[in-house]
């Protein structure tokens, strides 16, 4: 997949990641997409090490799941810092 390809999926992802998890992640939309760039690359990551697959083909299933999931994942951390940083600052 190239750059491009890539980076389209991990801004798809963090959009469809938005729309799955539940509650207000601050931020707005960019960061939303720019993190779910970020995402993409830890599903990726995390497919490799657990499944031994990574993000392949821009059109396969596994490569989507393994996108989205990592954005959920992105989001939720960021949600935890920016919820904390604001409660305490």
């Amino acid at each position: 997949m190239g750059f491009f390809g890539f980076l389209l999926l991990g801004l798809l992802a963090g959009a469809i990641a938005k729309l799955i998890l539940p509650g207000r992640q601050g931020g707005g939309w960019l960061i939303t997409l720019l993190l779910g760039v970020v995402g993409a690359l830890l599903g990726g990551w995390i497919g490799g090490l657990i499944f031994g697959t990574g993000l392949q083909e821009f059109f396969s299933l596994t490569t989507w799941l393994l996108a989205i999931g990592g954005s959920i994942i992105v989001l939720l951390i960021y949600g935890l810092v920016t919820s904390r940083r604001t409660h305490h600052g």
